[in-house]
């Protein structure tokens, strides 16, 4: 990890495209400004990690449902407690 001295109304540039710049100080609180590209994409990391999260749960739930349609295969399923999985025991 990097660390950074800055004072209020200073800057750093990331990328050569991402402007960051220290805006106000209160106390433990730091408000900061951010210019950059239209196209770029910024989310808190708690937001990010939710939003990750939630996609890798959906991606589990589709590859299972892929296995079932493709294979016909129950993933949910439990075995015959028989041993058998076909019915007769």
């Amino acid at each position: 990890m990097l660390y950074l001295t800055r004072k209020i109304g200073e800057s750093i540039i990331i990328n050569n495209n991402i402007e960051l710049t220290v805006v106000e100080v209160r106390g433990k609180t730091v408000k900061l400004g951010f210019l950059f590209p239209k196209e770029a994409t910024i989310l808190r990391k708690e937001l990010h990690a939710k939003i990750r999260d939630q996609n890798m749960a959906a991606s589990a739930g589709a590859e299972a449902e892929l296995l079932e349609m493709e294979f016909n295969v129950d993933v949910n399923a439990k075995p015959d407690a028989k041993g058998g999985d076909d019915g007769t025991g």
